[in-house]
Order: C-alpha cells, then sequence, then structure tokens
C-alpha cells in the first residue's frame, strides 16, 4: 500500500484587502491545539500548526489575525527600510546586552585575533583586514559570549521556574528566524544573537522556553506560567521585537 507523504510545509496565501499575503503553514508534530502564527522580521509568515489539521481550518485560523498580520508586516518593512549592508570596518556600531558599541577593527598580522570589549569600543584584531575575517571574528566572540552570559540567566531564572526538577539542556546556535525553542525532550536552544539584547529581554527568551517544558503549547496554562515569573512579559517582548531589525542586520 502507497502511504502518501505529508510535506513537512506548504505554501498557501489569502487576501487582506487588496494585499496578497503569503504564508508558509509548517507542521507541528505531536502538538494540537490552536495554530501558532509568527511574522519574522525578513518578513516571513509562519503559521505553525498540528499535523491533523486541515488546510481549510489553518486557513481560517490566519485568517482571523489578518489585521494583526499586516501591521507586523508594515512595521518591519518600514524597519528594513532604514537598515544597510553591514561593512564590518571601524566606526560602525554593533549590539551587547542591549548597549551600542563602536566597532574598531585592527589589522595585526603578528597578534593573536580576537575581539576585545574596551572602554565602549568593541575592539577586533585580525590578520588581514577584510569583512568577512572581521565578521568571522565577531560571530565567535557573540557566540562565547551567548555561552557564558545564557548559562548564568538560566541559573538564575531556575529557581523562578519551580516545576523545573533538573536543569534542562542548553544549546546555543546562530539562527535567523527565531530567539529560542524548547525540545518536547526538555532541551532549550537560544539564539547565540539574543545576546546583542538587554537582559531583561534575554530573560524573557529563556522563561519563556522554561514555560514550555511545563506546558509545551501556547494555552492559558503557558500564559498563566509566564505571568507568575515574568508580570508583563509583554511590554519586554515588544520590546525585544522592536530590536529586531538591528539585532538581525548583517
Amino acid at each position: 500500500m502507497n502511504v502518501p507523504i505529508k510535506p513537512k510545509s506548504q505554501t498557501m496565501s489569502f487576501y487582506y484587502g487588496d494585499e496578497l499575503i503569503a504564508f508558509e503553514r509548517v507542521m507541528r508534530p505531536h502538538a494540537t491545539g490552536k495554530v501558532l502564527i509568527k511574522v519574522h522580521p525578513d518578513c516571513r509568515v509562519i503559521a505553525l500548526a498540528p499535523e491533523d489539521a486541515d488546510s481549510e481550518a489553518v486557513l481560517l485560523a490566519v485568517k482571523k489575525r489578518a489585521r494583526w498580520i499586516h501591521k507586523q508586516l508594515k512595521d518591519f518593512r518600514e524597519q528594513l527600510q532604514f537598515i544597510t549592508q553591514r561593512q564590518y570596518i571601524s566606526g560602525e556600531s554593533h549590539y551587547y546586552l542591549g548597549k551600542q558599541y563602536l566597532l574598531r577593527v585592527i589589522e595585526a598580522p603578528e597578534q593573536v585575533q580576537g575581539v576585545k570589549l574596551l572602554c565602549g569600543k568593541l575592539e577586533v584584531s585580525v590578520r588581514v583586514k577584510t569583512a568577512d575575517k572581521v565578521k568571522e571574528r565577531l560571530t565567535e566572540w557573540y557566540k562565547e559570549r551567548a555561552k557564558e552570559v545564557f548559562a548564568k540567566r538560566l541559573e538564575v531564572l531556575l529557581e523562578q521556574t519551580l516545576w523545573v526538577d533538573v536543569p534542562p539542556p542548553l544549546r546555543v546556535l546562530t539562527m535567523q528566524t527565531q530567539w529560542g525553542s524548547c525540545s518536547p525532550e526538555g532541551r532549550i536552544t537560544l539564539n547565540s544573537q539574543l545576546v546583542k539584547a538587554p537582559r531583561e529581554c534575554i530573560d524573557y527568551v529563556i522563561l519563556h522556553e522554561l514555560c514550555h517544558i511545563a506546558e509545551h503549547n501556547h494555552s492559558e496554562r503557558f500564559y498563566r506560567l509566564m505571568g507568575q515569573v515574568m508580570p508583563k512579559w509583554e511590554k519586554t517582548k515588544e520590546r525585544l521585537d522592536g530590536m529586531a531589525y538591528l539585532i538581525f542586520a548583517v
């Protein structure tokens, strides 16, 4: 017997006024309940839906959020207009823990390559002064700082999440479309880019994923837990989303 294989993603679309809005329907294995809708800073719209949800139900769920999706797309498009491609040269602004630092590039063939945070500047030493080399050094530095900062914040925040008996495994990756995730087994993955955001925003993402250990879906219980461990988390989320275009600028 030939059994049809369901695709992991499917492109769908609908009209909101005169605008055609396309979105990607992504399967959520083992998930039940509501369709989760995300609008990313690069203007991609994602609908995370249970495997057994039919296409009409997913489309209806997305259409119900059409006004919100349209506003998110409008805001992100306005932000993207002000982004210029980074050249990785001295004088550029780069973020770390929510603060702006000027980049200073030093060509030093005889010195050890690396990054230092000194006197309000990110000082990058490279043997050959090219954008690729500077970007490579900075990316490595951000990832190392992220591992250190996230581990410390996780340790502190676990005191608030009493439902977590054992510290969850933590993985740090460089991602382009999400701040973090929690696997069904309880492993937390955080975006190394998040270390560019203020500490409060980092805490929000970690707490969000810790709440998913107790409730993997975005249910009423999930939001009750979020409200308990971080009152007014919505404002922090809004602040983080508002910085996304700066954090993800390349």
